[in-house]
C-alpha cells in the first residue's frame, strides 16, 4: 500500500492524500482547541480537498487528531472570552464545510473528545474511535456555559435518550459505550484506527460522485 503524500502547506495542520483518500491531521498544539485561526485553516484544508479532486470524482476525508491523548478539546475558551464573534468567525463556519462537505467525512478519534470536539465529531459521516484511550464529553453544561446551536448535531445524530446523556447529564462515554449509544460507528486498537477509517474512506468514495 502506498503512503500518504503531503498536500499544500499548513501551519497548524497536515494534509495528506493516498489515491482519492485525503488525510487531515489537526497539529495545534496536543489537544487542537478550535480558535478562529484554526477553524478557519481547517476549513481551507477540507476546500483544498474540494477543489484538487473536482466535481463528479471519488473521495473522502479523514480528519484526526495528532495523539493518541486527544482528539480535540474543543473551544479556545480564552478567546472565546475576549471574543464574542469567535464562533460565528470560526466555529460554526467549520461546521457548516463538514457538513455541506461533497465527499465522505471520516472522524478519527484518536483521544479525547471534548466540548465543542464533539459538534466537529458529530458532523463528520462516520466516527471511529480509540477503544483503549479517551472520552466523548461535553461538558458544558457543569460549566454553566452555553453555546447557541451546540447541541443540534447531538440531537440530529443520536436518539433523544442518548443526545439527553450527551447535553443535560454531560457523560463521558468510554469507546465501548460510544460504540453502543450510537456515538462512533467503529472502534478500534490505536495501532488499528487509521487502518479502519481509511478502509471506511476507500469503501465510500464512489459515492461521492453522487455529490
Amino acid at each position: 500500500m502506498t503512503e500518504f503524500q503531503a498536500v499544500g502547506r499548513f501551519e497548524n495542520l497536515s494534509l495528506e492524500r493516498r489515491g482519492c483518500v485525503f488525510m487531515i491531521t489537526m497539529e495545534l498544539g496536543a489537544e487542537n482547541r478550535l480558535t478562529v485561526k484554526f477553524c478557519q485553516e481547517l476549513i481551507r484544508a477540507f476546500n483544498t480537498v474540494r477543489q484538487t479532486l473536482g466535481s463528479n470524482s471519488e473521495g473522502a476525508v479523514i480528519t484526526r487528531g495528532n495523539n493518541a491523548k486527544y482528539f480535540c478539546t474543543g473551544l479556545d475558551l480564552d478567546e472565546a472570552e475576549h471574543n464574542p464573534h469567535a464562533t460565528t468567525e470560526g466555529f460554526y463556519p467549520l461546521l457548516h464545510t463538514i457538513l455541506d462537505f461533497p465527499f465522505p467525512t471520516i472522524a478519527l478519534l484518536t483521544g479525547h473528545t471534548f466540548g465543542g470536539g464533539c459538534p466537529v465529531a458529530f458532523a463528520h459521516d462516520y466516527r471511529v474511535m480509540n477503544s483503549q484511550r479517551g472520552f466523548i464529553s461535553m461538558p458544558p453544561v457543569d460549566l454553566g456555559m452555553y453555546f447557541p446551536g451546540v447541541g443540534v448535531l447531538p440531537r440530529l445524530k443520536l436518539r433523544p435518550q442518548i443526545a439527553r446523556k450527551v447535553l443535560l447529564e454531560g457523560h463521558r462515554f468510554t469507546g465501548e459505550e460510544a460504540l453502543r449509544d450510537g456515538l462512533v460507528d467503529f472502534i478500534a486498537q490505536p495501532d488499528d484506527m487509521l487502518a479502519v477509517a481509511f478502509a471506511l474512506a476507500a469503501k465510500w468514495a464512489p459515492k461521492a460522485k453522487a455529490g
